[in-house]
């Protein structure tokens, strides 16, 4: 069966994903993998699904009819990717004092050592004892052979004193 990729962006509200679990599978899809967040009342996903070729449009029709609110972007088939040559995978924690610029900053340095985001989750908090806020981070990221993986490090480090920056290479 094919792989599609679906976007989903709306209000949130109760029952949401199960609707759109039930569609997928009332149009013979399987749910292979998904991001699925709320922010301030926003629903978002991105949902790999298969389905048979015959099935994608009615599937997409019947996913925006779901919810007034909800967008769903255009369907497009997903090709499964064989890489020819291994990658490094790349967990990366970042935490620091919350300010502008940081995953701007962040995501410049894994661009100028051609590193690939696979996913990308931050927060802001409160910082409990030292007032203020907190920037937190999380990247799987993927490097092709022969990435210098100390000085992608070194390179995050210098974004400021603060930073502290772990890499776990998978």
């Amino acid at each position: 069966m094919p792989r599609y990729v679906i976007t989903l962006v709306g209000e949130d509200r109760s029952g949401l994903v199960s609707a759109v679990a039930d569609a997928v599978s009332a149009h013979g899809g399987n749910w292979e993998g998904s991001q699925l967040a709320e922010r301030a009342g926003v629903f978002a996903g991105v949902i790999e699904i298969s389905v048979p070729e015959e099935s994608a449009a009615p599937l997409l029709s019947a996913l925006r009819e779901l919810d007034e609110t909800l967008t769903v972007t255009t369907l497009s088939g997903a090709e499964s990717s064989t890489a020819s040559s291994p990658v490094s995978s790349l967990v990366i924690s970042l935490v620091a004092n919350d300010r502008p610029g940081i995953v701007r900053e962040v995501s410049a340095v894994l661009a100028a050592h051609e590193l690939s985001i696979d996913d990308l989750s931050t927060d802001v908090r409160d910082a409990a004892m030292a007032g203020g806020r907190v920037f937190e981070a999380s990247v799987l990221a993927h490097a092709a052979p022969g990435t210098d993986l100390s000085r992608v490090k070194d390179d995050l480090e210098k974004l400021a004193a603060e930073l502290q920056v772990e890499i776990a290479i998978g």
